[in-house]
């Protein structure tokens, strides 16, 4: 098996449901997907293949609130605030510790 491309890669749900049905997008989840890209960007973690933050459409977790996944691990998060956003950065994407409080 080949190595990761990236060290990282983060899928940001943004599913819109136009049924009524809980979705990612209720919670404003592609500002928040926008916010985690450049905040990586700012963080010089999105060069050399380290962190790629991408949009996903539905990842079908909509029911336990915002959802995203970090691969190559499989970690997913829910979260609410930018300042979940900067604790997954942080303590996941740059010191490799999975954040228990927002997993889901």
């Amino acid at each position: 098996m080949s190595k990761s491309y990236y060290r990282y890669h983060v899928f940001f749900c943004t599913n819109q449901r136009d049924d009524g049905r809980p979705c990612c997008q209720n919670h404003d989840a592609l500002a928040i997907r926008n916010y985690a890209k450049e905040k990586v960007k700012a963080l010089g973690l999105a060069r050399r293949r380290q962190v790629r933050i991408n949009t996903a459409g539905c990842l079908n977790r909509c029911a336990q609130g915002p959802a995203m996944v970090v691969y190559p691990e499989g970690t997913w998060y829910t979260y609410t605030t930018r300042k979940d956003i900067d604790e997954i950065i942080t303590e996941h994407l740059m010191n490799g510790q999975p954040v228990e409080r927002l997993r889901i």
